[in-house]
């Protein structure tokens, strides 16, 4: 599928605000509502758009502490194996296949150190995890709600 500059523009506003009207996107790429109603609905069919969703700022739900977890795992253990067992562990915000040392690297979000703690135990658990090595997030520097160009 092309995307052209238009749509570029369309999914870059989407991702700043899901919620803004096809009205107020259209004043801002020069369409009117229902050619822009029609380039989403065709962005969401051909699946560029997978969905829309709240972003939920973890501070406000009281899950301040996280950590980057490298995982080493047994064997032959599989991406999706290590995907499944992350799926099972609510603190878990994001889970990866990476290079170098590590076979994984999962995002955890936590209360506070005794709740990350307790996560990182349970993750260790997993049958196919054989060591870990934890990076504990101080601060944030940047954070992008999605991909692609600016919205201004």
């Amino acid at each position: 599928m092309q995307i052209d500059a238009v749509d570029q523009r369309i999914i870059a506003l989407l991702v700043s605000d899901a919620r803004a009207s096809y009205a107020d996107i259209g004043q801002r790429v020069s369409l009117s509502a229902p050619a822009v109603k029609r380039r989403v609905d065709r962005l969401r069919a051909t699946g560029v758009i997978r969905g829309f969703t709240a972003v939920v700022d973890p501070a406000a739900v009281g899950w301040t502490t996280e950590a980057f977890v490298e995982l080493f795992c047994a064997g032959r253990t599989t991406p999706p194996q290590i995907g499944v067992a992350a799926r099972r562990h609510p603190e878990v915000v994001g889970a990866y296949t990476v290079s170098g040392e590590a076979d994984a690297l999962v995002h955890l979000r936590a209360a506070d150190i005794a709740h990350l703690e307790a996560a990182l135990e349970r993750l260790r658990a997993e049958p196919f995890v054989t060591s870990t090595r934890s990076t504990i997030v101080l601060s944030r520097l940047v954070e992008s709600p999605g991909v692609g160009p600016s919205a201004d």
